[in-house]
């Protein structure tokens, strides 16, 4: 939900990061061989993103490439059209999220290879290509305690039906009003619940629910709050959120100029990626305050990327 459409104020920052503002986007270094440029990283401006862009940045830096990271450059509003425009060369985008941002509507399904064949021929004439997608996915998801799932043998949403209309669902003040999270509930799974309660934050969301202030959450598949608690994501069985597998999107210019190499160390990369992966990388970077590079780095210790 973080990565919904902004509102039109966002226009005017847009026009200054992209159109030619003083901005390190806008200001590209200057590779010392022409023939090597120097590929420029962004993320998006929330904490996993930017973790993402430093664990990618790392692992070519290791390979011998150039990289430049230019760390929360904004919302997708403003880091889409950097890229499409040749400001920055690689951004690790999420597939369904891209793909209805492009469309300006709902078009991507929960199947993340018919969602990522779209994207990819959406993006190959702007120049853009979108390379081959993590299992590691950053949805939305819902979330009962461990003691509830096991008491009521709850796995999937759909197991939800009989006591919906006891229990009370805890999320972003939003939550109600979008199609991907209560509404959709209510729209595909036909759910009723007690009550809603507006939730400030991710971590008050599973507070919420450990002292039983909430039955149902809505937390995100990669919440660092997944790590250590006793918290179990129910299977969305009915499909009603779109792929939002991780899947970098880089300029094919860029792509061309260092030939499959370039390409294979970041194949090999996502390749590793899972979703605990990030609920771990998350819950170090937001939940306990280290830095993306560092939590970046001891993720590539452990999995070293082939040439």
């Amino acid at each position: 939900m973080r990565r919904a459409g902004l509102a039109a104020a966002l226009v005017l920052a847009v026009v200054v990061l992209v159109a030619g503002g003083c901005t390190p986007a806008t200001e590209r270094p200057q590779p010392e061989d022409p023939r090597r440029p120097i590929i420029t990283i962004t993320s998006f401006d929330f904490p996993e993103s930017e973790t993402l862009a430093e664990l990618y940045g790392q692992a070519l830096r290791q390979q011998g490439y150039p990289v430049e990271v230019v760390a929360r450059l904004g919302p997708r509003e403003i880091v889409q059209p950097a890229l499409e425009q040749g400001r920055v060369d690689l951004v690790l985008g999420y597939l369904g999220s891209t793909l209805n941002f492009l469309y300006e509507q709902r078009v991507a399904t929960a199947d993340p290879h018919a969602t990522h064949a779209r994207l990819t021929q959406a993006l190959t004439s702007r120049g853009i290509s979108v390379l081959a997608f993590a299992k590691a996915e950053d949805r939305n998801g819902f979330v009962v305690t461990g003691d509830l799932a096991r008491r009521r043998q709850l796995e999937r949403i759909s197991d939800l039906a009989p006591i919906a209309r006891q229990l009370t669902v805890g999320g972003p003040p939003e939550c109600p009003d979008r199609p991907l999270c209560l509404k959709g509930l209510q729209d595909v799974y036909g759910l009723q619940f007690a009550r809603f309660e507006a939730m400030p934050s991710r971590t008050t969301t599973a507070d919420a629910l450990e002292t039983g202030e909430i039955d149902l959450g809505m937390l995100e598949t990669t919440n660092g709050n997944l790590a250590d608690r006793d918290l179990v994501q129910l299977t969305d069985d009915r499909r009603l959120q779109p792929a939002e597998n991780i899947a970098p999107m880089m300029r094919t210019e860029t792509a061309a100029a260092y030939g499959p190499r370039l390409v294979g160390v970041l194949n090999n990369l996502t390749a590793q990626l899972h979703t605990q992966d990030l609920i771990q990388m998350n819950q170090r970077v937001e939940l306990e305050g280290a830095k993306p590079a560092v939590v970046a780095a001891d993720w590539l210790g452990n999995h070293p990327v082939n040439r």
